[in-house]
């Protein structure tokens, strides 16, 4: 438990600290070195300078300078360091796949809290609503939609759409369904628990036993099924944007940078490390999460961890 904290703590804390890295502009194209192989000979290289914008900026000057770590992962077909742009990917990848699960496990407790603790009718409609939604084809609609999304933002310009936004709204709708189910098996237990029974005959409303008894002890097992939706949701925004409907130029995230290594594959030259690195990347990040969810699930909730 404490070392997948540590852990977890670690990749926030690093992916956050990115900007602080002495890493090249991911941006910044040298045509002339393009599909440069990865070398760790030198490790660094004087950088052209870049504007101190911003406190992170100001902060990496100070220490670093215009070094810069050369490319130890290679560069792309326009010559950028794959490195830079593999972690400054991470915090597009990360960033949208936290919120997302963030928003995706508020929607699911609610529909599972509800369904558990309520019973009867508005069970049955919303579980059975559930499983409808479930057994539909969510990817092609995940990519209808965001297709649609953004054939009106070209039509539209001046549209307040942000593509971004409207990416993290339609993943957490397809992803709050495993949550919902979880935490609803989790609420029926604690139903006719014994301190649930003791605030009915104190007086409690129900509303009241919901919010106050219910939900802060299903939070332990809604934890560990957030952490077992990041990796569904990651594996979701890399696919998008590997179909080039998730995340768009000049952002970068990993499953752009696959397309792009994709793309860059030739029976003349194949650049491997154009897709190795993002690829293991995002591999050991999916480990990972489900190792971390795991571990959460068996210490947060031992009686499911035991039975499963």
């Amino acid at each position: 438990m404490k070392l997948a904290a540590t852990l977890a703590a670690l990749l926030c804390l690093g992916t956050v600290a990115v900007p602080l890295l002495p890493l090249a502009d991911p941006a910044r194209v040298h045509p002339e070195l393009a599909l440069e192989a990865p070398s760790v000979t030198p490790l660094f290289h004087e950088g052209s300078a870049l504007a101190a914008v911003g406190f992170a900026a100001r902060l990496r000057a100070t220490i670093f300078g215009a070094r810069e770590l050369s490319p130890l992962c290679g560069r792309d077909a326009l010559g950028r360091c794959v490195l830079s742009r593999t972690l400054f990917g991470a915090q597009e990848s990360l960033l949208v796949a936290l919120v997302a699960s963030v928003a995706a496990l508020c929607i699911g407790v609610l529909v599972g809290s509800s369904a558990g603790f309520l019973g009867g009718r508005v069970d049955m409609l919303l579980m059975r609503g559930t499983d409808i939604f479930g057994a539909l084809p969510l990817i092609f609609m995940v990519i209808f939609a965001v297709g649609l999304l953004r054939t009106w933002r070209t039509a539209h310009p001046d549209t307040l759409l942000d593509p971004s936004l409207a990416l993290l709204g339609i993943t957490a709708a397809v992803s709050w369904i495993p949550a919902a189910r979880i935490v609803r098996a989790d609420v029926l237990r604690l139903r006719g628990a014994t301190f649930v029974e003791a605030a009915r005959l104190a007086g409690a409303r129900e509303s009241t036993i919901l919010r106050v008894h219910i939900v802060p002890n299903s939070l332990p097992v809604a934890i560990s099924a957030w952490t077992l939706t990041v990796p569904r949701v990651l594996m979701l925004e890399s696919f998008l944007s590997f179909l080039g409907l998730g995340v768009e130029a000049p952002g970068v995230s990993w499953g752009v940078l696959l397309r792009q290594g994709h793309d860059a594959l030739t029976a003349v030259h194949m650049s491997w490390w154009l897709i190795l690195v993002p690829a293991l990347a995002l591999t050991g990040t999916l480990l990972f999460f489900n190792h971390a969810g795991e571990a959460l699930r068996k210490r947060l909730a031992p009686r499911q961890g035991e039975t499963a």
